[in-house]
């Protein structure tokens, strides 16, 4: 198992946010595509990878949740930064973990459940939150089947509350991927492009191949396995989606050389902002370093832009009940983004998840380390970041207007 999360710590965000700030009146790019399930629209990165010993799966594993997935999750065997709110679900199992603050048991959910699948659309849906990527790591390993049937489970969930998927594959360390990926489509996700569900822009199914042009050795690919993936599933009539390094367009350490025409492959273009930013000041100094160009570069090939937003991780104290959010909402659509895709729906395990959340010590397991949405002292429902990720996508669309104050009570 060890699947690396797709944190990429060594793309810090450089210096400190450049002074001047364009005003609230700047307006917004010209889209290359027109509005569908990607352009002007909230994308969220579903991970749907948790499973608990009992619960079905074949990987029969606290899958995700602990570092040793054969024995159940305890404070010293986790694999998680933030404790869900589980009072939702009509299916959770018991940890290791001594009892909430509440005193209640210490119990978690497992994505394996289709119950647990249907209340996360549920939740997109009664938040107006439009479209979930759906991740798939290198399927041929022992996850391979519990992947497969969570695309079925999510298609499901897709279908019951008119919400949107699309696959989105992430590459890290899937050594023959430039066939595989290729066979898995061909052979297993492609069946569901059927589905009215499935996401589609300019009238075509939406792929996103994350990982391409990262300078590590989980991706060690050369320009031309990338741009033979990439035209590939375009000839394939897919709208094909990268998931690219934050410097894809200026060049760093964190990006390898002679991608250029990879990037220019895509039909949209989404930076990973995981790890390089941690507060309002990170996001105004990228807005003002990055996005700007690299919403003009994408203008000018016709590309559209998805730009990457992250509630912030909880147990590093980034979130500030919402401020640190809302700033990269407003900076990302005051430069004119296509779209936006939020990292992630349910990453409990790097603590930037925006699914319901523990709200204060009463609802986390007594002793444990873990931080509360009020680790600040401010008070935030355990929808508060959904509420928060529905605003966003209402200015993105329009429908409130550009600015840069939160308008999202933490408590409703």
């Amino acid at each position: 198992m060890g699947v690396s999360r797709r944190t990429f710590l060594s793309l810090a965000a450089a210096g400190s946010a450049a002074a001047a700030l364009p005003s609230l009146g700047a307006g917004p790019a010209s889209a290359a595509s027109p509005p569908g399930d990607v352009v002007g629209k909230i994308t969220v990165g579903y991970q749907g990878w948790f499973a608990c010993i009992g619960d079905g799966a074949p990987i029969n594993a606290w899958w995700h949740w602990a570092h040793d997935a054969s024995k159940a999750p305890s404070p010293d065997n986790t694999g998680i930064k933030s404790w869900p709110d589980v009072r939702d679900y009509d299916h959770t199992y018991k940890t290791a973990y001594g009892n909430l603050g509440n005193g209640q048991t210490a119990n978690l959910f497992s994505s394996y459940d289709q119950q647990t699948v249907d209340t996360h659309f549920a939740w997109l849906q009664q938040f107006g939150i439009d479209t979930a990527a759906l991740q798939r790591f290198n399927p041929n390993g022992a996850e391979g089947p519990t992947r497969d049937a969570m695309a079925q489970k999510v298609r499901s969930a897709a279908e019951s509350h008119g919400r949107k998927f699309y696959v989105m594959y992430d590459v890290t360390g899937w050594t023959n991927m430039q066939q595989e990926i290729k066979d898995d489509w061909t052979s297993k996700m492609s069946v569901h492009t059927a589905s009215g569900a499935y996401a589609r822009q300019n009238g075509k199914p939406v792929v996103c191949v994350w990982g391409f042009g990262f300078n590590d050795g989980n991706h060690p690919w050369d320009a031309g396995p990338c741009l033979d993936v990439v035209n590939w599933f375009k000839g394939q009539g897919c709208y094909v989606i990268g998931g690219v390094p934050r410097e894809w367009r200026v060049g760093g350490s964190g990006t390898r050389t002679g991608f250029s025409d990879v990037y220019h492959a895509f039909n949209a273009l989404s930076p990973w902002m995981v790890g390089a930013i941690g507060n309002a000041g990170d996001s105004d100094n990228v807005y003002n370093t990055i996005t700007v160009g690299d919403q003009a570069d994408c203008n000018s090939h016709g590309i559209d832009y998805q730009p990457c937003v992250l509630p912030g991780d909880t147990q590093e104290r980034q979130r500030v009940h919402g401020d640190f959010m809302w700033r990269q909402f407003y900076n990302m659509v005051r430069a004119g983004a296509q779209g936006i895709y939020i990292s992630m729906f349910d990453e409990y395990n790097e603590g930037n998840q925006i699914a319901k959340t523990a709200e204060d010590s009463s609802m986390v397991p007594a002793g444990s380390g873990l931080w509360a949405l009020d680790e600040d002292g401010t008070r935030c429902s355990s929808d508060y970041y959904l509420r928060l990720t529905g605003d966003g996508g209402r200015m993105l669309r329009g429908e409130i207007a550009l600015t840069p104050n939160r308008p999202t009570p933490p408590v409703a």
